[in-house]
């Protein structure tokens, strides 16, 4: 059991910040091409005043059984089920959303979960003494996937995405339905696009809105790897801006595959997202091993990482010309990118010394998709800031990885993430099949956060224990 991070002191939800969240494939048994994992915990020093780094020795995680309230025992809780937590934590079912993907609280705490398979958006109000109540709020959607609520100018408003196009409305407290809905963006590719001929794994959006009012949507590849993406109008692979009226459409960054989980460091219009990178990378290196070129399930497994990176505008992330090398001295941090040997193996369609390199990988084939930044102490005391990230896990790895949640300490000095440490663990079963696949995570009003799982079709809560 690793040793991990207590989570003693959530705050709950801050205040509302510009708008961020989350997209991947649906969930198993056939997962689409891209729900890629997750790796150790990396090293975390102790970095004194300034550094919010430093893994308490003495906590490790426990394994807890999962509280699940009466009604809500359908698969798989018609079985035990248990996950590794940290000490002083319990974990339950809070509330049963089947297909549950991205999830966001409103200012008061009514948490909206979309789910695309349906084509629908539940909200689930808590209640006191009693479970959360769970309706439909708006349905007859395209594809919906992440939920943003922005504030302007006094009112609230909730922008959600579909597969081809993001819409808004406002947002009053205790509504039960939507409300009227503008559109913001039309138009967005989707696999109605008559040369996808109904192929696009990765149609679902994300969304993030900064504190100027402006949109970020990112447009995730149609393809494992091709050129298609990087010629297409609008780019695939790729995020785009826009401004409150949906006007004055921009390139923001590209080479990123599968953008999920956008995200603002807390108080600033610094973007992070979490990135679904490529698969059966065929060894890169000419290196006389007689490797160049081949598939190899070894190489395919830890290559190339996913990212947790820091976005600019103007950037180029890499794909589909050039992969992270995790190999290199530095480990996962500032990677170099080698050439793709698909797409660059001469070079000459990306000098890819010159591209941007991401801040974190993370372990090849984990998925990450929900991505939340938590604040002022609000996961742990001692890391005043720090991201929570949700990893969907491996469908074509030797090894399956993934199924967790993972958190990253902030260095408030170098604005950086330190390293990586399990949150909470155990989806998968002894036999290595999985029971459940986290896919976001969300602070909760008074205390802990939420994880939703697709697959279980569940919302977890984690918190502190009641004390006897």
């Amino acid at each position: 059991m690793r040793l991990t991070l207590v989570l003693t002191t959530f705050l709950g939800l801050a205040s509302l910040q510009p708008g961020c969240r989350s997209n991947d494939a649906l969930p198993s048994p056939a997962p689409p091409e891209n729900p890629d994992s997750a790796l150790g915990d990396a090293g975390l020093a102790d970095a004194g005043d300034t550094t919010d780094a430093g893994l308490p020795a003495e906590l490790t995680l426990q394994q807890v059984e999962v509280r699940v309230p009466a009604g809500m025992n359908a698969q798989p809780f018609n079985v035990t089920r248990s996950l590794n937590i940290p000490s002083g934590m319990q974990v339950s079912v809070w509330a049963r959303v089947p297909g549950a993907r991205f999830i966001a609280f409103s200012p008061e705490g009514t948490l909206l979960v979309s789910v695309p398979g349906q084509n629908r958006v539940m909200q689930v109000r808590p209640r006191d003494g009693q479970a959360p109540e769970v309706t439909q709020w708006a349905s007859g959607l395209g594809r919906p996937h992440d939920i943003v609520f922005h504030e302007r100018d006094g009112q609230v408003w909730v922008f959600l995405s579909e597969k081809n196009r993001v819409t808004r409305s406002r947002w009053t407290a205790g509504e039960a339905t939507r409300g009227p809905v503008d559109t913001v963006v039309s138009g967005l590719p989707d696999a109605s696009l008559p040369e996808l001929q109904g192929a696009y794994g990765h149609e679902l959006k994300n969304l993030a809105v900064d504190s100027r009012h402006r949109l970020y949507v990112a447009i995730a590849s149609t393809c494992n790897v091709c050129l298609s993406d990087t010629t297409s109008d609008p780019l695939r692979g790729a995020i785009y801006r826009w401004n409150w009226d949906g006007g004055s459409r921009e390139l923001f960054a590209r080479g990123l595959r599968n953008a999920e989980g956008l995200a603002w460091v807390p108080g600033t219009d610094t973007l992070w997202v979490a990135v679904n990178n490529r698969d059966n990378t065929p060894y890169p290196l000419d290196d006389g091993t007689g490797k160049y070129g081949k598939v190899i399930p070894e190489y395919v497994d830890n290559h190339p990482p996913e990212a947790l990176t820091s976005v600019r505008a103007g950037g180029h992330y890499g794909w589909p010309f050039c992969n992270s090398n995790p190999d290199s001295p530095g480990g996962l941090k500032h990677m170099p990118l080698d050439r793709d040997y698909d797409m660059n193996r001469d070079g000459s369609r990306a000098d890819c010394a010159t591209l941007d390199r991401t801040d974190q990988g993370i372990q090849a084939h984990s998925a990450p998709l929900g991505l939340t930044f938590f604040d002022n102490g609000e996961v742990h005391p001692g890391w005043k800031r720090g991201a929570l990230v949700a990893y969907h896990g491996s469908w074509n790895r030797t090894e399956r990885t993934g199924y967790k949640v993972t958190a990253f300490p902030w260095d408030l000095a170098t604005d950086q993430p330190t390293g990586e440490v399990d949150v909470v663990t155990g989806f998968k079963n002894p036999d290595l099949s999985v029971w459940g696949r986290p896919v976001d995570v969300a602070l909760a009003p008074g205390g802990g956060f939420i994880i939703s799982d697709d697959q279980a079709g569940a919302l977890y809560r984690v918190e502190p224990a009641a004390r006897p």
